[in-house]
């Protein structure tokens, strides 16, 4: 059984290679989802989406394969932070690590409706109906709804995290706060596009606290590692008292 007082100290190597496959995590999602996707996606005007397509046959497979990679790297990034945190609670770093594979699930399903868009867009034949503008935008609208609803589950895993970075004494405290209304302004933004969709800017703006928390965590991980404290001075008692693993 691990001592309510302390903390055992992190290993560094797994803090660093940890914060490398978040950093991989981070930036392939960024090229795919803000750079490749708005060259080929018109929310508005499906023949265009299926033109872009066409005309962009090899930039539409690199999109699809940065999905893959958001897909893959948040399952590594998930499985590495259980290993980070798991001697200080381990139903929290269990948490972070079911709700980063379900985003990561939800993420792979987005890749395969997107594959299926390029397909139809290459072979118009396999439309239903032989409409492949109508469908390449329903498969494009369906991967956009999915990052949408996966938005709870990526605000979910923030909130575990946090209350580790709280509880392990391993990170500057306001870090681990961040993390947590991070995690709660991602849920928010889920509904909140749903429910308003008129006021993108406002559900984007309620993504700011979880962007600078993780840009944040991951800099530390990879600059700092992380460092050994005294829990029940730096960070309150522990969640739990979990069995070493």
């Amino acid at each position: 059984m691990l001592d309510r007082r302390t903390a055992p100290a992190p290993d560094r190597r797994v803090a660093r290679a940890t914060g490398a496959l978040y950093l991989i995590f981070v930036l392939i999602g960024v090229c795919g989802f803000l750079l490749i996707r708005p060259h080929l996606y018109d929310v508005t005007d499906p023949v265009a989406t299926l033109s872009q397509l066409i005309a962009n046959d090899s930039l539409a497979r690199v999109g699809i394969a940065l999905e893959l990679g958001i897909a893959l790297s948040q399952a590594l990034v998930a499985l590495w932070l259980f290993r980070l945190f798991r001697s200080v609670d381990v139903v929290a770093a269990g948490a972070v690590l079911a709700f980063g594979l379900v985003n990561a699930v939800a993420i792979l399903t987005s890749a395969a409706m997107l594959a299926t868009a390029q397909t139809v867009a290459g072979d118009p034949s396999l439309a239903p109906g032989g409409d492949a503008e109508a469908t390449v935008q329903f498969a494009y609208a369906i991967s956009a709804n999915l990052w949408g609803a996966a938005a709870i589950f990526f605000g979910l895993w923030l909130i575990p995290m946090g209350l580790l970075v709280l509880h392990s004494g391993w990170m500057p405290r306001p870090l681990g706060w961040l993390l947590i209304v991070g995690g709660v302004g991602y849920i928010l933004s889920a509904f909140v596009t749903l429910l308003l969709p008129d006021v993108g800017a406002a559900a984007d703006a309620l993504t700011i606290p979880a962007v600078l928390g993780e840009f944040w965590f991951v800099g530390y991980l990879l600059i700092r590692g992380a460092r050994s404290l005294d829990v029940s001075t730096a960070s309150g008692p522990a969640l739990s008292t979990p069995n070493a693993i």
